[in-house]
């Protein structure tokens, strides 16, 4: 049956990014330098507060690289004060982390989730295109001191560029209050890499399992996502798997998307949206607009399985 709680939004605040990673920005940064059209932080906070009001409690905020956003701890600051929103959170690529987890903490944030694809430094040069990754270490590292828990490390695994860094990934778990999740790849336009790149996470899962004995399951309430959870023996943290090739959890998803061109869309993978820019551009009223989400929360109920019609798209321009 499809899922009948639809309480999670995601919003891409920006189509910026301070890295190019081969899988979400293949073309670094040409066309994508600037915001083209973006929602402003007031269309942000109004769309997210009529959101609430048709059952979304769950917001996060993507991009892009969402601390790239002008003002991001206040917009923060916004969405936390909104009635019936009782988890903020964000995913960000953690090169900027660590100069803005205490404000994020203070403003409202909950948690993060941070993309790590390598612990080798010239692997993740290789993934990200720049040489970011004791940044990124830093930034984690910063997040587990104010708070902003859990932390969850998400790892999209490539076939021939990272697969040799899934021990030590899956190692800091070990001695970490992390979750170090590993991704299946999903190719999502001609300018990415080939389906040939893709790695079941049954082959991940047995990698971890040679370098350090058998995983046990976890349970972990509201985990907020189709993530299933295991741990290494006497880890503090844990290792999650999202396997959105090899299985289908689409009559699960609770989620729907807000482009940063104000675009709802039901599903990642479905072509159709629905321009509440659009109406927010002519004037429209809340009723109006209650309208429009309203139709996309029914039709997010009609997706059963992978819908692979979206035709070309970079993951950077949709926040994931």
């Amino acid at each position: 049956m499809p899922a009948t709680n639809i309480d999670y939004l995601r919003v891409s605040v920006t189509e910026r990014c301070n890295l190019r990673c081969i899988y979400c920005n293949p073309l670094g940064h040409a066309h994508l330098a600037e915001d083209r059209g973006t929602l402003s932080t007031d269309e942000i906070v109004r769309l997210v507060g009529l959101c609430a009001q048709c059952g979304i409690r769950r917001v996060r905020l993507t991009g892009g690289e969402p601390l790239l956003q002008e003002d991001v701890v206040g917009l923060v600051r916004r969405l936390a004060g909104i009635p019936g929103v009782d988890d903020l959170s964000m995913t960000t690529n953690g090169v900027l982390l660590a100069l803005t987890a205490a404000e994020l903490k203070e403003a409202g944030m909950k948690r993060v989730n941070i993309s790590l694809d390598a612990m080798d430094r010239d692997c993740y040069r290789q993934i990200a295109g720049a040489d970011m990754l004791s940044r990124v270490i830093d930034g984690m590292h910063r997040a587990l001191e104010v708070g902003l828990a859990p932390v969850r490390i998400n790892c999209v695994v490539v076939r021939d560029v990272n697969l040799s860094q899934v021990a030590a990934l899956a190692e800091m778990s070990l001695r970490l209050p992390v979750a170090v999740r590993f991704i299946e790849y999903c190719p999502t336009s001609r300018l990415t890499g080939p389906a040939s790149c893709y790695v079941p996470n049954s082959d991940v899962r047995g990698i971890i399992e040679s370098r350090f004995g058998p995983l046990s399951n976890l349970v972990v309430p509201d985990s907020g996502g189709p993530a299933a959870y295991f741990k290494i023996e006497n880890a503090v943290g844990a290792v999650g798997f999202i396997s959105g090739r090899s299985s289908v959890f689409c009559e699960h998803c609770t989620r729907l998307r807000l482009s940063s061109d104000g675009k709802i869309k039901p599903c990642l993978y479905g072509g159709h949206y629905y321009d509440v820019k659009k109406l927010l551009h002519a004037g429209a009223a809340d009723d109006a607009i209650l309208s429009v989400l309203r139709r996309a929360l029914r039709e997010k109920g009609q997706y059963t399985k992978l819908n692979a019609t979206a035709g070309d798209f970079l993951m950077q321009q949709i926040g994931g």
